[in-house]
């Protein structure tokens, strides 16, 4: 599995409970039950398992690599350009977790790229967490992201 930094991003003073605080997850692996190796040649059948994972037995396991408060994440998607990206991103607002996987990438790529030079150091360094992310999931599509208010 490609190593993305496993340093949690988190902006200084913290990100507070009770404020709310918004974590992004990474896969950093799965638990496959089973008895021998699956062959290499086997590999689409593994990642179609996978993506099934509770009906075969498979275990996510997930890593924090974002951590921030809700008002932090809230100007970093207001900061994105109107349109697509930013209302996946969004979506943790109204629905509470989101889900970032391969068909997400270079949408968000795009959206991280013509805001990076206009926001500040702080957020700039969170959106590069998030890049280097998605540059892993592009390279890997096993990896995805889970984010979640909590």
């Amino acid at each position: 599995m490609t190593a993305v930094s496993e340093v949690v991003r988190q902006p200084r003073g913290g990100a507070s409970k009770t404020a709310g605080e918004v974590v992004f997850y990474r896969l950093s692996s799965k638990l496959l039950e089973r008895d021998s190796d699956i062959p290499e040649k086997a590999r689409e059948v593994v990642y179609y398992s996978l993506a099934i994972g509770h009906h075969v037995g498979v275990f996510d396991c997930f890593t924090p690599i974002l951590r921030c408060s809700s008002a932090f994440y809230d100007t970093l998607v207001a900061a994105l350009p109107e349109g697509a990206a930013r209302k996946k991103l969004d979506g943790l607002r109204r629905f509470g977790e989101i889900t970032i996987d391969k068909s997400h990438t270079r949408l968000l790529g795009a959206a991280i790229a013509a805001v990076r030079g206009e926001v500040g150091a702080e957020e700039g360094a969170w959106l590069d967490t998030l890049a280097a992310s998605l540059a892993a999931i592009e390279r890997e599509p096993a990896i995805y992201l889970m984010g979640r208010r909590r």
